[in-house]
């Protein structure tokens, strides 16, 4: 029996010891050697990330990077890309994608997300004197009106799905892109409920249609290497701790309030 026994011991204690070799690299130690936190974001999105002339970059998730890699003992690397490269360019460039990124299923087939830190759904916006006009996506999607969108992300993938007889305008640039509304060359926006926001504080010409209510319910969170649970785990405790202590809401109502 004696013998027995010591022969499990040293096959438990083989198969621990193989488990543990074969546990792969986070990407945690990875960034933590390298002494830096590279960081994918668009520069486009006010208010979590806008890169300035400069060649500088200002905004929420700016400032939760640089929180982040502090907390990591790390330097924050800023990787500019853009939303129809995003994936792509996180999987090749960066260590986490920043910058208002929405959770979807579409991107989940090819990366993994934190914890989500905010819901914000879609919501309108239009010049202040047609805000009685767009109040429902229903009144929204009529044939006279001029739908404008950036293309390649969540805005054009909701506008495709859900306008069947509005004139859909694609516009490339989403940093002018509100600029077509007041000049009169749009007539409507549909994009994420915290931009429509800060867009109306930008320009007084242009008011939120319901943010409370949005039209889509999404959440904002930061995409990561799929399958990396030391890394996730870092990132979600260090958020949990930034908004326990009041940080977090800091960072936000700096930039929307």
């Amino acid at each position: 029996m004696k013998k027995l026994i010591l022969a499990l011991a040293l096959t438990l204690g083989a198969a621990a010891t193989s488990a543990s070799a074969q546990v792969a690299p986070s990407r945690l130690d990875e960034v933590i050697k390298s002494g830096n936190l590279r960081v994918c974001m668009t520069g486009d999105y006010k208010p979590f990330t806008f890169f300035k002339s400069d060649n500088s970059f200002e905004g929420i998730d700016v400032d939760l990077a640089r929180s982040l890699a502090k907390a990591l003992g790390v330097e924050a690397r800023f990787v500019k890309t853009s939303w129809t490269n995003l994936t792509s360019d996180f999987l090749e460039k960066c260590d986490i994608a920043m910058g208002g990124v929405s959770v979807t299923l579409e991107r989940q087939k090819k990366v993994s997300f934190s914890a989500a830190h905010m819901v914000d759904g879609k919501a309108a916006i239009a010049r202040c004197a047609d805000v009685a006009k767009f109040q429902s996506l229903a009144a929204i999607d009529q044939p006279a009106t001029r739908a404008i969108v950036n293309p390649g992300g969540t805005n054009e993938r909701f506008a495709r799905a859900n306008y069947k007889q509005a004139q859909l305008i694609l516009y490339p640039d989403n940093v002018t892109i509100f600029d077509q509304i007041v000049q009169g060359k749009a007539d409507v926006m549909v994009t994420d409920a915290s931009e429509t926001l800060w867009q109306a504080k930008l320009h007084p010409q242009l008011c939120s249609i319901r943010p409370e209510q949005p039209l889509q319910f999404s959440e904002k969170a930061f995409m990561l290497p799929r399958g990396d649970v030391p890394f996730k785990e870092f990132v979600d405790t260090w958020m949990h701790q930034l908004k326990a202590s009041g940080d977090y809401d800091h960072v936000f109502n700096q930039w929307l309030k």
